[in-house]
């Protein structure tokens, strides 16, 4: 059975691989440049009606978020997936509440897209009531949640996803990861957006008070309670409570909290009076929560309730490419706060800055930015004027650096001429299929250094080798790996 797909982009090059890639699968694409002559088809096609459509985002004339509006009032059930080459999160979350099966960020992998064809076109089930909810189309969308990496078009793509629905998500990270950020913002773009957002440091209570400050306490309840007090699950009735560093609540606390979630109900603490609430609860942590129950400092069944989506943030060594813009908002932010001037970075500064280790991630990075408004005393900031702890940090960072860039046309000579040399030896006719094996091992060397470099972590390496996931997927397998 042929499957059509209209393909709607004003770049001929995306048009024109997505044609191979889609006809090589078995299906038949019709390709637009234009939406003014992409809807006029949509309007006249019948019974003709593509059973799958992919949209860019920026084009001239009319933009894809439009296309898919157009798209939902004339055919509510047809899958589009929606593309772009320039991803915030603003733009995945529009896309997901526009109904979009997908968000695919350029440069994208076509055997990736291939598959999530395949899915989209699929028999849905129906929906269950939470996702068909109204998701508030006011939600403050300042979030400060900046990236173009790859790992965070994921997130992106994750927080999009989760717009319609109000499940339990797990977000782990190392710290300063920004996983406040994320859970107001899965708060901000859900359907209870308009109801509280509590937040609640469990390694910033003391042990014996985090049941008071969870669950509230009755005058009385202990010694200091001189009033009555609502807790924090009541506080955040009908909206989200965000729990941050889930991994220090104590084992006792852990039991009732996983009641709390399973029935919606508790007593306070010195209370008869059962409380009933409805909370969406999303819990952080950086610490390996597998390992805090094999030690016997966390509940397994507690860990299943919270994780019911889990979502890992990059540290910011792995998005190196963000800092930039990251720096450049974080001045912007400082300088507003504390009424100062803005400051300017030297592209030495931006490179060293790229170099650093930051071993506190985004939240390092944002005290720098604040540490460089108040002490640096020009305009225009150099080296010499950045933190001393990142100076030094950076020394070494920077030696190899211009080690490498010196070094690298004489390294890159070398090995090319001894591939050449190889190939040469490989062409010759002697052995017909040695230059196959010579274009496999070549391709076995970067898929094993990538992994090695990623820790064994496929998506980063896929990322890394400018594959999709499932592409280095299927040639792991295929190695027997």
């Amino acid at each position: 059975m042929t499957r059509s797909v209209w393909i709607l982009d004003d770049d001929s090059s995306i048009r024109w691989v997505l044609e191979r890639a889609f006809k090589g699968a078995g299906w038949q694409p019709r390709l637009f440049s234009e939406p003014k002559f992409f809807l006029e088809a949509l309007t006249e096609c019948g019974a003709q009606k593509p059973a799958l459509v992919l949209t860019d985002v920026r084009m001239p004339g009319m933009d894809g978020m439009q296309v898919l509006q157009e798209i939902r009032q004339q055919f509510s059930e047809m899958p589009v997936i929606v593309m772009t080459a320039h991803s915030d999160l603003e733009s995945a979350v529009r896309a997901f509440k526009g109904g979009a099966f997908e968000y695919l960020p350029k440069p994208f992998d076509l055997d990736e897209v291939i598959a999530i064809a395949e899915r989209a076109i699929k028999p849905k089930h129906s929906e269950q009531t939470e996702s068909s909810k109204k998701v508030p189309e006011n939600a403050d969308n300042d979030t400060g949640i900046i990236g173009e990496s790859a790992a965070m078009q994921e997130v992106f793509r994750a927080i999009g996803r989760l717009s319609r629905s109000s499940v339990s998500v797990l977000l782990t990270g190392e710290s300063g990861t920004g996983k406040e950020l994320v859970a107001k913002a899965l708060h901000d773009h859900s359907p209870r957006a308009e109801q509280p957002f509590v937040a609640l440091n469990m390694a910033a209570i003391p042990g014996e008070l985090i049941e008071s400050e969870l669950f509230g306490h009755e005058k009385g309840a202990f010694t200091g309670a001189q009033n009555r007090r609502a807790g924090r699950f009541q506080q955040a009735d009908g909206g989200t409570l965000f729990l941050d560093e889930i991994g220090d609540m104590p084992l006792a606390v852990q039991t009732r909290l996983l009641r709390a979630l399973a029935e919606g109900q508790f007593y306070p603490v010195g209370s008869h009076q059962l409380a009933t609430v409805n909370v969406r609860v999303i819990a952080a942590t950086h610490i390996d929560l597998r390992k805090a129950i094999d030690e016997g400092r966390f509940r397994e069944d507690l860990y299943h309730r919270l994780n019911v989506i889990h979502l890992q943030l990059p540290a910011l060594h792995e998005r190196r490419s963000d800092i930039p813009a990251l720096a450049e908002h974080f001045l912007a932010s400082a300088a507003k706060e504390l009424q100062m001037p803005q400051k300017r970075l030297t592209p030495a500064v931006m490179q060293r800055l790229q170099l650093a280790a930051w071993p506190g991630n985004v939240r390092q990075l944002e005290n720098s930015c604040r540490w460089i408004t108040v002490m640096a005393s020009g305009d225009v900031v150099d080296v010499d004027e950045l933190p001393a702890d990142l100076q030094s940090e950076n020394a070494e960072s920077e030696i190899i650096a211009n080690e490498l860039s010196t070094a690298a046309p004489d390294t890159q000579q070398n090995w090319r001429k001894a591939l050449e040399a190889e190939f040469m030896r490989a062409l010759d006719g002697s052995d017909n299929e040695r230059c196959g094996v010579l274009f496999a091992e070549i391709e076995d060397l970067a898929i094993d250094t990538a992994l090695l470099q990623t820790k064994g972590h496929r998506q980063q390496a896929a990322e890394r080798l400018g594959w999709g996931r499932n592409t280095l997927t299927r040639k792991l397998n295929k190695r027997g790996d």
